[in-house]
């Protein structure tokens, strides 16, 4: 393989290399001791030593050498461990370099063309390894080509695939190439001697929508804050649709909020992003979805198969999905039979006999005595071998830690024998549930118990029934499979309530708030016993995430767990339910309940068409539907009804929410229409939803119009909750797991952006009173600041901590950028550079905030005289942190988990009132003479170039000679007065100047006074530079200071 150029001093180091080829400009070398026929000692001494060394240090046998004549330096330029491989290298230079080799004079020049040819390979290989992994490499390797040379993106910018079509100017189409890379989409067209070509960040765009009107048939609408592109005649709209949107919603969940949301950690490293790695992260994602499996699974191998269904006596065909603890089917159409089968479960994965009748068969067989036939696998043996590899070390995992579980033998402190139900009263007949308990019964037997029964439209029909009673609790451990989680960490849940006893943090007293207010009026949670339980539950989730922690209607869900499972079983349920079933749902800005928003009104706009017609902004409607998806309809239905909508929570995951809201939406379409304001339709919908009907038929009646009884009085209508999941599924069924993940991925993008959105508004709300900047460029430079921002790789901190926060390099490229005099030293451009972050990054966190970036600014721009001069005057001298005009540092004190919550703020209190009372202006310390003479080299540079160069040298000579007398005569002479400002040590015989000193001596030359008095406006084309021109002159800067730091070591 091709080699970077090394520098290799002695060709032949103690005559390790054996030379086998050789001409004026390079040599082809064998290491001694490889190929050789005899047992020569010092070929057994040197194949020996490279034997023994590990595979990082050990010598490739074949290399080639570049030399120059008469020179002692050469260059490794390709190694190989097999003779043929670098035998073709020989021959490629042999053909195309010899010959043109010998009209070089100089030999730094011959060097240089043969070290650029070599690198050029390099480059054109690494290409070729990228493009081997699409359909079709020749094609993809031109396009990387194109895609280089017209947009010019720094080189960690990763091409991940291309589209032909037409993109929209007014209505001129203009036909082109589309490419997408990790962090931007381009578009590039050349047509009768006219060029288009623009960059759109993805961090820019905020919706993505298809659209089909008029000229532009089957388009895509891709919309930024300053613009909208259309783009259509794609020969897969769909495929592109789709590639477009899953590109945004990553880009938009790594750069905005990459701890909030569950992101795969292999789509952080955008340098290994492609188009085959997006589909499998779309089907990852799917069949996580389905099967509500941990966020952490991988998925491994996807098979067409069929699985035998004994209820059905035969074969169901569909698909096996393998992850890293599960086996999952799903039958060909979504819903009608699935099977979740964990390796925890399984016990043997076996081979059987293929004949004609049962092609390649697998048997699977599991702990309760059961074994499910899988046939017409393809590659069967390669899988069954993967399966019985992940098997053997899941079984080795699980023997280890019931071992160390046995030999710590923690007592389980924790009582939770039994549940907390108490009857309430409900009218629910003891022979309906016996009826129910047959039902369940009679399917056991037939579709199996446990989290590995068949689960197909027949169970749906007996969850919307209602689960009975007295098997809730067993039946929301399996279809949940949490019964899993509990069965594999014996013991976890009783240490997590060890640990969480006894701290005091914000989560904690959260919780102790909303206790009482969960259920209040259930008997269970009127009494001592079962708050302590609740609590115990809550606290030991929010210490076992403490990226979720606690938030509201946690409580009022744990508390419908703990009445139908034991406090155990209901915090697994509650790990389920946070983790795997509303995934990002309770994090610090519940997105994945606003993204499900936003996805139920386009299903409302899409199902019921005359309701959207009436409601232009459905988000009227959001603020009631939001409870339903936060608390499952717990908080909105009467207990005995919204228990029946947790049962089919559990069995059909969020699917099921959606379609019981539009079922509730469509029964009340009527009423709704007629509706004047947002508060009359909540009035609606919460009367039909707390008038339940008196009692519960066992079998759904026929279903009647809802016109029937829409005429009747708000008060005499009830509602009949097996009425409304029947109707939900028999009309909505169709709303599947797969639309509502492609719905999500699309949604995701907006919601963030309304976030970011919001961020931008607090933080030119908090700015803007301590600047005077105009609003209009506080808020440009703020986007150049977040677009700088994001180019910051340290992913060691948290999200928190690199939110919109900049680095040296990132401020340092910024400073060049804005900096409104023309520095002449570009070395003495970079030390200012380092002291203006240094004085501005005083918190010691190597970071510079939005708010330190914008104050600085206005210093520049719009402070007076004096704080400009205040400002260089503080970059020459070492910096004060008592100096700095933050009053309110002490608000940002971290809460420790070990001290009580009011104690630390009592504590920040004090500290503000001891800041309030503290002067903000201090005086300046001293400047000695060598400071002194650095600030005048800094004036002296900031003159150049001006058209009042001249006077203004005149003038900064002036006062340096005076301000040199100025100290002269104090060095000399008594120093009592100045004594008195300062502020740090200074020995007697030091030289020193105050700050006063310097700025009287500036004021006394008018030239200087017009310099810095005269008004200098943000330059409009630096803050409003296209995003794309940002990132690419913020990379240049950040490569020119990277070599620049290199030269000067």
């Amino acid at each position: 393989m091709w080699l970077n150029p090394e520098e290799v001093l002695l060709k032949n180091a103690l005559k390790l290399w054996i030379t086998e080829r050789s001409n004026d400009y390079f040599l082809l070398q064998r290491r001694r001791g490889h190929g050789e026929s005899t047992g020569k000692i010092t070929g057994l001494l040197v194949g020996a030593l490279d034997t023994v060394l590990d595979s990082n240090a050990r010598v490739t046998p074949f290399r080639i050498l570049h030399q120059i004549p008469g020179s002692q330096i050469s260059w490794v330029i390709a190694s190989g461990a097999a003779i043929e491989e670098v035998n073709r290298h020989w021959d490629w230079l042999t053909r195309n370099l010899l010959h043109s080799l010998s009209v070089f004079e100089n030999k730094d020049d011959l060097a240089s063309f043969v070290k650029g040819k070599v690198k050029g390979l390099i480059a054109e290989e690494l290409r070729g390894r990228q493009a081997a992994q699409e359909d079709d490499p020749e094609r993809f390797r031109e396009a990387l080509l194109k895609f280089e040379l017209h947009f010019a993106l720094p080189p960690t910018e990763k091409l991940v695939t291309y589209f032909s079509c037409c993109c929209w100017k007014g209505r001129v189409p203009r036909q082109g190439f589309l490419y997408l890379s990790s962090n931007h989409v381009c578009f590039y067209s050349f047509l009768l001697g006219k060029e288009v070509k623009f960059v759109i960040p993805w961090a820019e765009v905020v919706r993505l929508e298809r659209v089909s009107s008029g000229l532009m048939h089957e388009a895509v609408r891709l919309v930024t804050r300053q613009k909208v592109r259309e783009f259509s005649m794609f020969l897969n709209r769909d495929e592109a649709f789709r590639v477009l949107a899953q590109l945004c919603d990553i880009a938009l969940r790594r750069l905005l909020d990459s701890e909030g949301l569950e992101l795969d950690r292999t789509l952080l490293q955008t340098t290994t992003i492609n188009k085959r790695m997006l589909e499998e992260q779309a089907l990852r994602e799917y069949v996580l979805a389905l099967f509500r499996l941990p966020r952490s699974e991988r998925l491994h191998e996807v098979a067409s198969c069929s699985v035998w269904t004994p209820h059905a006596r035969s074969h169901t065909a569909g698909t096996l999905y393998t992850t890293d603890q599960y086996l999952c089917f799903c039958s060909r159409e979504e819903g009608t039979c699935t099977l979740l089968l964990p390796l925890c479960e399984v016990l043997s994965i076996e081979k059987a006999e293929s004949t004609s009748v049962l092609p390649n068969p697998v048997i699977v067989s599991v702990r309760s005595k059961k074994a499910f036939q899988f046939i017409e696998l393809q590659d069967r043996e390669e899988l069954v071998e993967n399966l019985s590899v992940r098997l053997r070390a899941l079984h080795w995992r699980v023997s280890l830690s019931r071992d160390a579980q046995a030999s710590r033998s923690t007592p389980n402190l924790i009582k939770t024998e039994s549940s907390l139900n108490i009857s309430m009263s409900v009218c629910v007949s003891q022979s309906l549930e016996k009826v129910k308990e047959r039902l369940w019964e009679d399917h056991f037997s037939e579709f199996g118990r446990g989290v590995h029964m068949f689960r197909t439209e027949k169970i749906q029909r007996l969850v919307a029934m209602g689960i009975p009673e007295s098997l809730r609790g067993e039946l929301w451990m399996t279809l949940s499979d949490a019964c899993s989680e509990l069965e594999s960490h014996e013991g976890y849940y009783s240490s997590m309530v060890q640990k969480s006893m006894g701290q005091s943090t914000l989560a904690t007293d959260e919780i102790e708030r909303d206790l009482h207010r969960s259920l209040p009026d259930h008997p269970a949670f009127q009494n001592p016993t079962g708050i302590a339980a609740l609590r115990r539950v809550l606290t030991a989730y929010a210490h076992r995430n403490p990226k979720i922690g606690y938030c509201q209607s946690m409580n009022i869900l744990a508390s419908v767990l703990l009445l139908y499972a034991r406090e155990e079983e209901a915090f697994w349920l509650l790990v389920c339910v946070c983790e795997r079933m509303l995934p990002d749902y309770f994090n610090r800005r519940v997105i994945g309940a606003q993204v499900d928003q936003s996805v139920f009104e386009e299903l409302i706009h899409e199902r019921l068409p005359d309701l959207a017609e009436h409601f232009p902004d459905l988000s009227s409607l959001s603020s009631v539907s939001l409870s339903w998806f936060l608390t499952l309809f717990l908080s909105v239905l009467p207990f005995s009804s919204a228990v029946r909508v947790v049962d089919c929570f559990f069995f059909s995951g969020i699917r099921a929410i959606f379609q019981l809201g539009l079922s509730v939406l469509e029964a009340n379409t009527a009423q709704l229409c007629t509706s004047t304001d947002e508060g009359q339709a909540l009035m609606i919908l919460t009367g039909y939803l707390f008038n339940e009907a008196p009692s519960v038929p066992l079998t759904p009646p026929p279903l009647s119009p809802a016109s029937e009884d829409s005429n009747l009085p708000l008060c005499t209508r009830y509602t009949n909750i097996t009425d409304l999941i029947n109707e939900a599924y028999e009309k909505f069924g169709d709303v599947s797991v797969q639309q509502i993940e492609r719905l999500r991925c699309r949604h995701r993008i907006q919601v963030l952006q309304t976030h970011e959105d919001t961020t931008k508004e607090n933080a030119l709300r908090l700015v803007s009173p301590e600047v005077s900047m105009s609003a209009e460029n506080l808020s440009d430079a703020y986007d150049l600041f977040k677009a700088s921002s994001w180019r910051q790789t340290d992913l060691g901190r948290s999200f928190t901590e690199r939110q919109y926060r900049l680095d040296r390099a990132q401020f340092k490229s910024l400073y060049c950028l804005l900096l409104p005099w023309s520095v002449s030293c570009e070395q003495h451009t970079d030390t200012l550079g380092n002291r203006t972050f240094a004085l501005l990054s005083h918190n010691h966190d190597c970071l510079v905030s939005f708010k330190e970036f914008a104050m600085w600014l206005d210093t520049l721009y719009c402070g007076e005289l004096n704080e400009k001069i205040r400002l260089l005057y503080r970059l020459h001298i070492p910096p004060d942190p008592s100096l700095l005009k933050s009053p309110l540092l002490s608000s940002n004190r971290p809460l420790y988990v070990g001290k009580s919550y009011q104690e630390q703020l009592k504590q920040m209190l004090k500290d503000l009132v001891k800041e309030k009372e503290k002067d903000v202006e201090k005086p300046l310390p001293l400047m000695n003479q060598r400071e002194f003479i650095q600030f005048c080299k800094t004036l002296y540079s900031l003159f150049h170039g001006n058209q009042e160069e001249n006077e203004l040298f005149q003038a900064i000579a002036t006062v340096t000679s005076l301000v040199l007398q100025i100290g002269e005569a104090g060095h000399q002479g008594s120093k009592e007065e100045v004594r008195q400002e300062v502020t740090r040590d200074v020995p007697e015989s030091d030289w020193t100047i105050s700050f006063a000193q310097i700025l009287a001596s500036l004021l006394t030359e008018q030239p200087l006074v017009n310099f810095f008095e005269k008004p200098t406006e943000l330059p409009k084309s630096r803050l409003r530079w296209n995003w794309d021109t940002t990132l690419i002159i913020v990379w240049l800067k950040l490569r020119e200071l990277s070599h620049f730091s290199k030269e000067l070591e």
